[in-house]
Formats: C-alpha cells, structure tokens, sequence
C-alpha cells in the first residue's frame, strides 16, 4: 500500500512543472480552468439546450398554426395572404402546393449541436403534429427546410437558423474564455516580473558560493524577497569579512613562526653536527612542514580572482611535479573542446596536487581521466593500484588532521590535511569531491566541477 503511494508521489512530481514561475501559473490556472468546464458545462446543460428547446416548441408551433389556417381556408388566395402575413411577422417563408405529396426523408446536419437543434425541432413538430412531415437542416447556409403533408397539398416553409439557434453561445463562449486568455497573458506578465527577483537572487548566490564576484545586484522585488536579498548580502559581508581577517591573522602568524623558527636553524647550523643537533634540526624540519600544512589548510583561496582555465595544460603540469616520485602516471580524456572552465588556478592546482599527490605518494601506478557526463559538468577521476583505505573511512578522511596512518610522521602519516584543503577547493568551485574503490585495486577519488 506504502510502495503504490510512493509510486504515485513520484509519479505526481514528474508531472509537475520545475520551476517556480510554472508552479506558479499552474495555481492560478487550474481554478480558472476548472471554473471555466463546470460553467459551461452548467450554460450548456440548462441555458443552452433550455433555450433551443422553447425556440423549436415555439416554430413548431407557428408551423403547425399556419397549417391549421391553410387546411381550414384552402383557398390559394388566403393562402398567399396568410404566407404574407407569415414572413412579414414571423420571418417564415410559406408556400402552399395543392395535390403534392411528402416525400423522401429528413436530411440531417452534421455535428453534434446542430443535431440537437433538428432533433429538437423534429420532437417538437412531432407532438403537435399527425401529419408526415420532412425537415431538411442546412447548417451551412444556416436555413432550415420544412415539408409538412395537409389534406388537399404540400405546405413548404422555409427559416432562418436563428429561429432555432441562440447567438449567445458565441458570445458566451467568447467571453468566458477570452477574458480568460487576457487574465492569464496578464497573469504570465506579473509572475514573471515577481520571480524575476529570485532567480537574481538564485545566480548571486551560486556565483558568491563558486567563490566569483556578484557585481550589479540589486536587491527588489516584494517585501519577503527584499528580506531574503538583503539577509544574502548581510552574509556576505560577514564572510568576506570573516576571511580578511582571517587572512591578515594568518599573515602575522606565519611570519611570527617562521621568524623563531629561523633563528633556531642558523643556531643550530653554528653548533656543528652531531647526533643530538640533527635530531633538532629534523624537528624543526618536521615542525615547518606542519606550520605549511596548517596554514595551507587555513588560508583558503586568498585574494585569488577567478579566470577562464584549460583544465588540460592544469592537470599535465600537476602530473609532471607528480611523476617526480617516481610514480607511473596515465592520462586520458576525451580530446572534445569545451573543457575550459572559470576558476582559482593556483586553488585547483592546490587541490589536484593534493589528490594525485597523495595517489602517486602510495601507489605505483595512477590512472588519471577527464571527461563530460553531463551538459556544463566535468568529471575528473584519479584512480590508483595502492591498499586504499577501508570504504567506513571514506568520510572521516575529509575531516582536518584526521589520518589514516595514526603516526605523527609527516613522512608517513602527513598532518591530515590534504583531503579537506583539497574538499575545500572544491566546493569553493561549487562542485562535489567523493571516494570510491578503484578498478586496478586502490582507491579512486572522483571531482566534479560545474562549468
């Protein structure tokens, strides 16, 4: 029962329109739309059909009146005044044919209402009526036949459609749903300049969260959307904010690191060698790589701004300082255009050097690939034939300074930084970083990038 409410959930949401414009119209249209089938369905089944039933009860009747008259007074002469009299009061063109005979049959219109009409029309003669009669129904030329059988002759009588048909379905059918065209035109109009804010909205903030400039945003539209663009530039200022500082903090304490750090090493290089000096000068070695690492991982991508980048030449010149560890490293990628992207090149750099790094660093061989899965998306994978890492650490190595190596030798197990300085880089790009289990035996890191 659970599994056919799922399916019908989902089946509801494809049909749905995606945007919010679309959701929006389909709101104001469907009570409109609904509105507009129970009137007319309403006009049709109790105006409409009333009113061709009292205008064919009416005609039969003068009909079957004028029949009665010309039977009473045969005489041609009071017949000719009588068929006057007829087509100057009620618009029917009478003639009266002594000694003829009705003969053949009805013929009948097609299409459904004027099929209504004549059968109502042909009811209608029927219950006043004994005599054979014939009707002859000419929508095209709107005129409608009669033939009606008297004792002595024939009595022919000609009308006009509108005798039988009211002209207010035109006009009701017009207005309903002409009105309806302009309403929802107007409609289309409005939402789109009410939505127009918020797809502003959408780009600034996709392009401040790919970490690009947002230039000529202005903050209008109703009073929630203002609310919600001026909370966006709010945030934006306290995290451009919060990254200068964080970046001024940074400047001061690397240089007030390195600073004793050096005085340390020219003492020490004055001391002479001897097993005791060495050991301190490999702790100072040590305790460099850490400061690097640490503010590697805090200084983020800087004052970098983005540009349009080949990733093709990026990712070759990462693979060369790569192979420098003596690591077998292959490339492939589809050779299509397009791979050109804007983004920090010094950042992604940063972030490939990390990831092949990292391969080349415990694996013998490294399999490297470039390719478009998707429209505006570029799918890099580096894939490599180490032990890996188990799939339940998969998440915990993005995590700052957590190792899968529990040493504290940045030889072996690093400081745990490369991973989430490279996620960083990544989802600063606004794209997504995961790992999975390689084909050759290791581990595959995989990056995607919009473009």
């Amino acid at each position: 029962m659970e599994g056919g409410e799922t399916k019908k959930r989902k089946w509801f949401k494809t049909v749905l329109p995606k945007t919010l414009l679309g959701r929006s119209l389909l709101i104001l249209i469907t009570p409109v739309f609904l509105i507009q089938v129970i009137s007319t369905y309403v006009f049709f089944d109790r105006h409409w059909y009333k009113m061709a039933s009292r205008l064919s009860y009416a005609v039969a009747g003068e009909v079957v009146l004028i029949a009665n008259l010309i039977e009473a007074n045969p005489d041609p002469v009071a017949a000719e005044s009588l068929a006057a009299l007829a087509g100057d009061r009620l618009d029917l063109i009478v003639s009266y044919r002594p000694g003829e005979k009705v003969e053949g049959t009805s013929i009948r219109p097609e299409g459904r209402w004027a099929n209504y009409i004549a059968d109502s029309f042909t009811e209608e003669l029927r219950q006043q009526t004994q005599n054979p009669f014939t009707v002859d129904v000419d929508f095209q030329e709107k005129w409608v036949e009669v033939r009606l059988q008297l004792k002595e002759g024939v009595m022919h009588v000609s009308l006009p459609q509108r005798r039988l048909f009211t002209s207010t379905t035109y006009i009701f059918l017009l207005w309903v749903y002409g009105s309806s065209a302009v309403l929802l035109l107007i409609s289309v109009l409005f939402m789109r300049n009410q939505i127009r804010p918020i797809r502003k909205l959408s780009i600034a903030a996709e392009r401040f969260g790919k970490g690009r400039d947002v230039e000529n945003f202005k903050i209008e539209g109703a009073k929630e959307v203002r609310q919600a663009g001026q909370a966006f530039m709010d945030m934006r200022t306290r995290i451009q904010r919060q990254i200068q500082q964080r970046t001024t903090m940074l400047a001061g304490v690397s240089h007030d690191l390195r600073t004793p750090l050096t005085r340390m090493r020219l003492q020490l290089a004055l001391l002479g060698d001897s097993p005791d000096i060495d050991a301190l000068k490999g702790d100072i070695e040590e305790m460099e790589k850490m400061i690097e690492g640490y503010l590697n991982f805090v200084r983020g991508d800087g004052n970098e701004q983005p540009v349009l980048t080949d990733m093709i030449p990026l990712i070759e010149g990462v693979i060369v300082s790569a192979k420098r560890q003596g690591c077998d490293i292959a490339f492939a990628h589809d050779g299509q255009d397009g791979l050109s992207m804007t983004l920090r090149p010094l950042a992604m750099r940063r972030c490939l050097m990390n990831v092949i790094g990292n391969a080349a660093k415990y694996a013998t061989k490294v399999w490297i690939s470039v390719e478009k899965p998707e429209k505006r998306t570029v799918l890099m994978t580096v894939e490599d034939n180490g032990s890996g890492i188990p799939e339940d650490q998969y998440e915990e190595v993005f995590k700052p300074f957590y190792r899968v190596d529990a040493s504290r030798n940045v030889d072996t197990g690093g400081v745990g930084l490369g991973l989430p300085i490279a996620m960083d880089v990544v989802h600063a790009h606004g794209g997504t970083i995961w790992l999975e289990r390689s084909a050759h035996g290791g581990l595959a890191v995989k990056i995607r990038l919009p473009q």
